[in-house]
């Protein structure tokens, strides 16, 4: 996490590039897995993705992108180990990912916060869980429950 407002404001343009790039790489990954379904390596390469994005998101105090692709990369994760990917489970994918990129395009790049409802994510997060077949969705351990901080509370 950044030490101040200002080392913040200073990162915040490089971290938008970067995620925009880690986000090209997702919607690159779920176009292989429409054309091939269950393919390891796109698999592990969107899994590889969602974590760096979330990990950087996270540096900055962005907690609701960093919780939001922790959450998507968990349940990715525990589905390749169980189930196809059908067409369903892939749109409730993209899904998820679109609201990331907008998620991004909404953070103040002033003060950090990120004025979003907190139940389109749950709303994206449980669709998701149900057509990878954990009906019940449960977060992946140790994660928080989705927040809205902006950068300013965090100091």
């Amino acid at each position: 996490m950044p030490n101040n407002r200002n080392e913040w404001a200073q990162r915040i343009p490089e971290f938008l590039v970067e995620a925009e790039t880690l986000l090209a790489k997702t919607e690159e990954c779920l176009s292989h897995l429409q054309l091939i379904s269950n393919d390891k390596d796109a698999i592990d390469c969107m899994l590889s993705t969602l974590l760096k994005l979330a990990n950087k998101a996270d540096a900055l105090a962005l907690a609701a992108v960093s919780e939001f692709s922790l959450h998507i990369h968990g349940l990715l994760n525990h589905a390749q180990n169980h189930m196809d990917l059908h067409d369903e489970a892939l749109s409730a994918l993209k899904d998820c990912l679109t609201l990331i990129a907008w998620q991004l395009e909404l953070i103040d790049q002033k003060t950090g916060q990120l004025s979003l409802d907190e139940s389109e994510q749950t709303t994206l997060i449980e669709a998701f869980a149900c057509q990878v077949g954990q009906s019940q969705f449960r977060p992946p351990i140790n994660s928080k429950p989705f927040t809205i901080i902006s950068y300013a509370e965090q100091s």
